[in-house]
């Protein structure tokens, strides 16, 4: 039984990725259409994740009253409702008020099942789960690029990938029953937890560089989604659809990785994984900043979602070894925050600054954020490793 809810699972994160990186590749024809500036889609994208923050950080308590499945299968009905309305949208105005419950959706169905696989499978799931997020997230930008060259072709892309998200539903509704087995034991554990203030917890040895990481991370990863295409646009020359076509590549790097990190997981451990993933994208965005041909230049966006594959899963895996088991649900929650401030904040901030300085800043802003990454993640392995040694003596 619980091989088939971790099925379900799977598709519930596939749903889960399916909106993530669309806005990026339909905003090159959809601003134009809406007759806003290319930068406000870094609006968009601080509404939905700042949806996505206030869902998550109350998540805890709506599971504890409701159980997983209920919030994860009105999650994705939250998704799907604003994906199907995106489609009706007369207005820039509208698309802002339907990234609320877009964010919303996303940030419940995210803490909710992370937070369920962690407690009953083996870490090797971790990076499969993300894995088949990235599914979602490939196959959403790839749907959009076969519309784009019709008439109101990123409306239709939203239709249809609206449509998806609520077959999603239905499944997800079905299995109603099947998470209430599973939901009992959790009622029977709830007295194990103790609560820690934040302030406790973000004095811990090490909790300040890895917040910054997971802050690093998620600027990264959600800057390229979303600003890649209309870079490459710009940049390059290259036609709305064809750099549609090139970001669903970047976010199959992910896919590809994470899948690949799932068996690299059982060999290696999680520092080395987050630290090849850092090495990986460096190479990638350097790649990206040359002035080499179209084709190197793709490889390079392939390889910074190569490299990003890896690192957000193990940082993740990785919490308990760090801060011990008994605080790991605690900075776990404060990790995931901070990740969502950064993909919050920094995709409008570069849409700002590439308003100014242009877009052909992509690359070397990518760069200063892996270097941060790439220092605070060895500063806090450095540190909790200090601490063992301490606690040992």
């Amino acid at each position: 039984m619980l091989t088939v809810l971790l099925v379900i699972i799977y598709i519930a994160f596939i749903s889960l990725g399916l909106p993530d990186a669309i806005l990026g590749s339909a905003w090159p024809t959809l601003h134009q259409d809406l007759g806003v500036p290319m930068s406000y889609a870094g609006v968009v994208t601080m509404i939905v994740a700042g949806g996505t923050i206030v869902s998550s950080f109350f998540s805890g308590k709506v599971i504890k009253k409701f159980g997983t499945g209920k919030v994860t299968t009105f999650s994705v009905f939250l998704t799907a409702a604003a994906l199907l309305g995106i489609y009706f949208s007369p207005s820039f105005i509208w698309i802002c008020i339907l990234g609320i419950p877009l964010g919303l959706g996303a940030g419940a169905v995210d803490s909710a099942l992370n937070n369920f696989v962690a407690l009953r499978y083996e870490a090797k799931h971790m990076n499969w789960l993300h894995c088949f997020w990235g599914i979602g997230a490939t196959a959403g930008p790839f749907i959009m690029s076969l519309y784009l060259l019709k008439e109101n072709g990123w409306r239709l892309g939203y239709l249809t990938i609206g449509i998806i998200q609520a077959v999603l539903v239905i499944c997800l509704f079905a299995s109603l029953p099947l998470w209430k087995k599973f939901e009992v034991k959790d009622n029977d554990d709830e007295d194990t937890h103790v609560e820690v203030k934040v302030s406790t917890l973000i004095k811990l040895p090490g909790a300040k560089p890895a917040l910054i990481s997971f802050f690093c991370y998620c600027a990264i990863e959600l800057t390229t989604g979303l600003w890649a295409s209309s870079f490459l646009v710009v940049n390059n020359g290259l036609s709305a659809e064809k750099a549609a076509k090139w970001v669903s590549l970047y976010y199959l790097g992910i896919t590809v990785g994470r899948f690949l990190s799932g068996f690299l997981a059982i060999k290696l451990n999680n520092k080395q994984m987050i630290r090849i993933g850092q090495v990986i994208c460096i190479i990638g965005a350097v790649l990206l900043m040359m002035p080499v041909s179209n084709s190197l230049q793709l490889c390079g966006l392939i390889l910074i979602g190569l490299g990003c594959a890896p690192i957000y899963p193990a940082m993740l895996h990785e919490t308990p070894n760090r801060f011990g088991k008994e605080l790991s649900q605690g900075i776990m929650g404060i990790q995931m925050a901070t990740a969502y401030v950064g993909s919050t904040f920094v995709p409008p901030i570069f849409g700002f600054l590439s308003g100014v300085l242009g877009f052909n800043i992509l690359p070397y802003f990518l760069i200063i954020l892996m270097i941060l990454m790439l220092a605070t993640s060895e500063r806090v392995s450095k540190v909790c490793r200090c601490s063992e040694n301490i606690q040992e003596v």
